[in-house]
């Protein structure tokens, strides 16, 4: 049950939760479901939050979409370093955060630059982790009052419910992505087939004597044999005939 002291928090982020809810992928990207994600923090949570998501796959450590320079350069900071919260939470499936970045009590090479740069706290809250990928949502924030209990409570809970839509926008992307290098993968495996077929009517050539005609054509040309091959099935020439 809710105590009456948590309802401030509750009624605040529950509008934002249901925004969230009706994301679609039909009609945003990541960077816009971070750009969301932003619009909705600094909305509902104090400290002008700016926010970043950190991929790590096979133990390196990239920024796949912020809404500020302030969110890339920070996350650029910390695998510089090799240390901070959003590789913490990355790596561990753990939130991590930094209370007060002008007296941390962890990472304090990159609290210091933080607080260089304006950053007051940062809460990093960790992706599910899906095959070899794991991940992290990063919200800095620039005046959060560090030592307020609620605050850090509300960050908490905002991040915990933010990282879904943008877990399945990265996973989404990602399975497009794959997608599309399966077809041209397909595409061009398809085109060398009908270009072997050629040479080996026109030339009397097996099936490998046919590509390795294709194959010293590109290596004298300096051009993709799927290139060489498109250009025989459409033309009919090959360089040099």
């Amino acid at each position: 049950m809710t105590s009456p002291d948590d309802e401030p928090g509750l009624v605040a982020v529950q509008p934002a939760f249901e925004e969230l809810g009706r994301l679609s992928f039909a009609e945003h990207s990541l960077e816009s479901v971070v750009d969301k994600v932003t619009e909705l923090a600094s909305r509902v949570l104090p400290g002008e939050p700016i926010t970043s998501v950190t991929i790590v796959r096979e133990s390196r450590a990239h920024t796949v979409a912020s809404s500020g320079r302030l969110a890339l350069d920070l996350d650029e900071t910390q695998y510089r370093l090799a240390s901070g919260p959003c590789l913490a939470a990355a790596t561990t499936g753990r939130p991590a955060q930094i209370l007060d970045t002008r007296s941390p009590t962890d990472w304090r090479e990159f609290a210091a630059r933080a607080a260089e740069v304006g950053c007051r706290s940062v809460l990093s809250y960790p992706l599910p982790v899906q095959e070899r990928v794991s991940g992290a949502l990063n919200v800095y924030a620039r005046t959060t009052p560090a030592g307020d209990s609620r605050t850090r409570e509300l960050v908490s809970r905002f991040a915990a419910y933010a990282v879904v839509p943008v877990s399945n926008m990265y996973l989404y992307e990602t399975a497009v992505e794959q997608a599309g290098h399966l077809r041209a993968a397909l595409d061009s495996r398809a085109v060398i087939d009908q270009a072997k077929g050629i040479l080996m009517e026109r030339l009397r050539l097996t099936a490998d004597q046919a590509f390795s005609v294709l194959a010293r054509i590109s290596m004298t040309t300096n051009t993709k044999v799927r290139d060489v091959a498109e250009n025989l099935v459409r033309t009919g020439e090959l360089p040099g005939e």
